[in-house]
């Protein structure tokens, strides 16, 4: 029998869960406050354009995002750029260059690596060393650790994790490696380097991400019949009918409903909540069997990613989609990658976007300032000293992109204590980090809680 849902969320995770849920056959409602979709991965018009409030890459192994954007009509060929998997420094600096040829698994890892230029005989040999390993231990840890205690364990050489792991780290876990779990990095990895060729393809979005997922889901949705509301804040959620003496842990109660207050008021026969885990946790406090669940969401650690857009004149363009930079804040040298949005978008021609993850530090800074040691450093790096002085900047700092991703740490089920009512984000419980497919498969599992259907 059809049911009526409410999501309250309009970010990938929330969509997910508004699609699997209108797939079941249910009526939804999605709720979101602000009037642009994307939560945390979203669209802003900066002079014109449609930039991002953070640059993303994704990957082949997102299968249940590619799955998703299919379903709601997004085509991934022409929507995303599709690289094989490489780390590329600018021609002629310190880096290096490690590009995978499109070969069956695990032949393209080894032959990039055989043909890396910058590295050492010393530095592949441990490379090869590291791959070998983790498969060997099935990409496990008895005991989670941080990345770096990984690193030292493996014997990684300090070229190595400069130029390869800790880029990786920083982008995949928006965490420092000194900080970082090395499982969920693992779990990264082995669906990547460990999964077939495809797996480890770089999907760099061509399209800002609001249009990317959640603006097709939301058309998508209404179509076929469901109610979209935007500027919507959701202040409360009651159940409905009360009970006497308050609300009822799970499993005694017969039929929960639910009372969601936003404009008006409305009653569901179940609620995903999808907001990010700061929102999740002021709906979930007013209630007592849910306060334990609150605390622990308030407790993450917020980790920020700052993107800054460098505009110069038509026609300046890099080499590559996007190269790596070598960072090091003791010499105000904040950039880690470098994207040329021209590449992806025509519209954007001449503006370079730099990424900072785990930006803390960098994000602290005036933007002018920021902006300026960025380009100072693109100008460095490139050898293109007229990189120094954009036309113009936009810094952009996403002060709650992601947790902070640490060793061990506790992450909440997607169900909750009271029945009708699930979670979902890209902090919930999942083997992978704050990513868009964690988001993603974490709004499917949501919906999987309400309607009772298995994985």
């Amino acid at each position: 029998m059809a049911k009526q849902f409410a999501v309250v969320g309009g970010g990938w995770a929330g969509f997910s869960a508004a699609v699997e849920l209108a797939r079941a056959g249910h009526q939804v409602t999605v709720y979101e406050a602000a009037r642009t979709l994307g939560g945390r991965a979203r669209r802003v018009e900066v002079n014109g354009m449609a930039l991002d409030n953070g640059q993303h890459i994704m990957l082949g192994a997102y299968r249940e995002s590619l799955r998703l954007m299919r379903l709601v009509g997004v085509d991934a060929r022409t929507a995303l750029l599709n690289l094989p998997l490489q780390m590329r420094y600018p021609p002629g600096g310190e880096g290096m260059d490690f590009v995978a040829p499109r070969l069956p698994a695990p032949f393209h890892v080894g032959l990039a690596l055989l043909r890396a230029r910058g590295l050492s005989r010393e530095d592949k040999l441990a490379l090869a060393r590291f791959s070998t390993t983790a498969r060997w231990m099935g990409w496990q840890l008895n005991t989670d650790c941080t990345v770096a205690e990984l690193l030292e364990r493996f014997d990684q050489t300090p070229r190595l994790v400069q130029l390869m792991w800790r880029p990786l780290c920083l982008a995949a876990l928006n965490t420092a490696p000194e900080r970082a779990s090395a499982q969920v990095f693992l779990a990264v990895l082995r669906d990547s380097l460990g999964a077939n060729r495809a797996a480890s393809d770089m999907l760099l979005p061509r399209t800002d991400l609001s249009a990317l997922f959640p603006d097709a889901a939301a058309r998508w949705l209404e179509k076929n019949g469901h109610q979209i509301h935007l500027g919507a804040k959701v202040s409360a959620l009651l159940p409905s009918p009360c009970p006497p003496k308050g609300l009822t842990p799970r499993g005694t109660r017969a039929g929960p409903s639910w009372r969601v207050e936003a404009a008006g008021v409305a009653e569901f026969d179940g609620v995903v909540i999808a907001g990010s885990a700061t929102a999740a946790a002021a709906l979930l406090e007013p209630h007592a069997a849910t306060a334990a669940l609150a605390a622990q969401l308030r407790a993450f650690e917020p980790e920020p990613i700052t993107t800054c857009y460098l505009q110069y004149a038509p026609g300046t363009r890099l080499e590559t989609p996007f190269y790596a930079l070598i960072d090091d804040p003791a010499s105000q040298r904040w950039g880690q990658f470098v994207f040329d949005r021209a590449q992806l978008d025509a519209r954007q021609d001449g503006l370079l976007a730099v990424v900072i993850s785990a930006a803390g530090a960098a994000a602290g800074l005036p933007q002018d300032e920021l902006a300026a040691a960025l380009a100072q450093q693109l100008a460095a790096d490139l050898a293109r000293p007229g990189l120094a002085q954009p036309i113009w900047s936009k810094v952009i700092t996403e002060k709650r992109a992601t947790f902070a991703c640490t060793p061990a740490l506790a992450r909440p089920d997607n169900a909750t204590p009271l029945d009708g009512l699930a979670l979902a984000g890209d902090y919930t419980a999942g083997d992978y980090p704050a990513t868009l497919e964690m988001a993603v498969r974490s709004g499917i599992q949501a919906a999987r809680v309400l309607t009772g259907a298995r994985r």
